[in-house]
């Protein structure tokens, strides 16, 4: 069962004892090199890692559960480690020899990687371009968000190339020739993420350092349901606010918040995960609606001690404007406006 895994119990001592404690103050300065050593040590990272790389290749309702625990005790922190699986599964489903270089340390936690290849939602506008130099590649253009900047270890940097290909490849994430990070952005929340930009100029990278290549047009068709899909960190902070209300509000809302998530998770396991794609967003739309409900009901409870920046309340109720905005798309930020004005 999920909630014995032992990745779940991992994911919930360092919660209790780790996470929320220091919330608040991580809020206000940047997630600790030691709450990232401790997740490494835990093996969250490998939660979707093939065993023979020393992963855990745990079901996916372990891989929710655990982003939910985590993301409810400490959203920044939970948004670093998010990152890293993503590179994790291309690695294996690459052919590439950067598979073998890499996706062990990742798998075992010995290396944290972020992403940057959200970009490449705003096709057919290409902010990285990719071209050919030699038996490598060039990359030019601006990363517009890059998280966990001085924390990360490795970045899967994607771009698109001229022809209309997707392009995914493994660089160091520090400053390079070609590669220049501004200031870590001021954010509402989850300043402390470390997030930046990226400025490519030139920036090289050798053949072998690339883990996918594919016609942009067949990763559009396989990454449109991640983002009409329900983020598990929406339920876990939703579940961190209804603790601080009394059982007389939680109660119906918490009513709410298992039907959409029971519904979301059940399109989540569907074997077709092409279909079904605007259930699956309005489901993504009434978790939503359930998080915003209360978070607002956990600072309306604290009242004036609410707006306190040591107070839970209020960092929830900013992480839930974050994560309204994240992972957003033309198509998810329209059915959102829509509903909101039903």
């Amino acid at each position: 069962m999920t909630a014995s895994h032992p990745l779940v119990t991992r994911a919930r001592h360092l919660a209790g004892t780790l996470l929320a404690p220091h919330a608040e103050e991580v809020d206000r300065s940047e997630v600790p090199a030691a709450h990232l050593t401790e997740i490494r040590r835990s093996g969250l990272l490998g939660v979707n890692a093939p065993k023979e790389y020393g992963g855990s290749a745990a079901p996916a309702s372990v891989v929710r559960e655990t982003a939910e625990i985590l993301a409810g005790a400490c959203c920044s922190t939970w948004f670093v480690q998010t990152q890293h699986h993503t590179p994790v599964l291309t690695l294996a489903r690459s052919e590439s020899p950067v598979r073998e270089r890499l996706l062990g340390p990742l798998s075992r936690g010995e290396l944290l990687s972020g992403v940057a290849y959200a970009h490449l939602r705003a096709y057919p506008r290409t902010p990285v371009r990719v071209t050919r130099d030699g038996d490598g590649w060039r990359f030019d253009g601006r990363v517009p968000w890059y998280t966990g900047w001085g924390l990360n270890d490795v970045m899967l940097l994607a771009g698109v190339t001229d022809g209309d290909e997707a392009l995914f490849a493994f660089t160091e994430a520090r400053e390079q020739p070609g590669l220049r990070a501004s200031a870590p952005m001021r954010l509402t929340a989850l300043t402390a993420a470390r997030t930046v930009s990226l400025e490519l100029d030139g920036f090289r990278l050798p053949a072998e350092a690339v883990a996918l290549r594919t016609p942009f047009a067949r990763w559009a068709a396989t990454d449109r349901p991640k983002t009409v899909a329900a983020n598990p960190a929406v339920f876990g902070v939703t579940r961190a606010a209804l603790a601080l209300v009394d059982e007389g509000t939680a109660a119906p809302l918490r009513a709410r918040l298992t039907k959409v998530r029971d519904g979301a998770y059940a399109l989540a396991d569907h074997p077709a995960p092409g279909e079904h794609l605007a259930e699956r967003l309005a489901l993504r739309i009434q978790a939503y609606e359930v998080l915003h409900a209360a978070t607002t009901a956990a600072v309306v409870a604290g009242g004036g001690r609410a707006l306190s920046l040591t107070h839970r309340a209020q960092r929830l109720a900013r992480e839930a404007l974050f994560l309204m905005v994240q992972g957003q798309t033309q198509e998810s930020r329209g059915a959102h406006l829509d509903a909101l004005v039903l």
